[in-house]
């Protein structure tokens, strides 16, 4: 029997599957960083409170797991698979990765909360 590893997906493959609906994105950064940028459609579950045994299963959508910069989120996927998922998937590169690439975000001001 093979051992489930985490899957890494780039950019513009999230945005693709997330387009179409067939991922839960799931931010795992700490409430101040999604405040002040996210990925459109993100969840936040910040990673200093996570708990993989609450995910749900992957079913129709597949939940992929994003950070900063990707070093998070691999911890997130590895949670995922210690708890008994089939299958783990994160970001590559996390945000920065995402920005790089051009894809859509959701910027607030750090001082008012209000959309850029």
């Amino acid at each position: 029997m093979s051992h489930p590893s985490v899957q890494t997906l780039d950019p513009a493959e999230v945005a693709r599957l997330l387009a179409q609906g067939e991922i839960l994105l799931i931010d795992v950064r700490e409430p101040a960083e999604f405040a002040v940028e996210r990925i459109p459609g993100a969840l936040l579950l910040p990673l200093s409170t996570f708990d993989a045994t609450l995910l749900p299963a992957d079913g129709p959508r597949r939940v992929v797991f994003h950070c900063a910069g990707g070093k998070r989120s691999l911890t997130a996927a590895e949670r995922r698979l210690a708890a008994g998922a089939a299958s783990a998937t994160h970001l590559g590169g996390g945000l920065q990765a995402w920005k790089a690439a051009g894809l859509p975000l959701i910027t607030t001001d750090p001082a008012t909360g209000l959309p850029r």
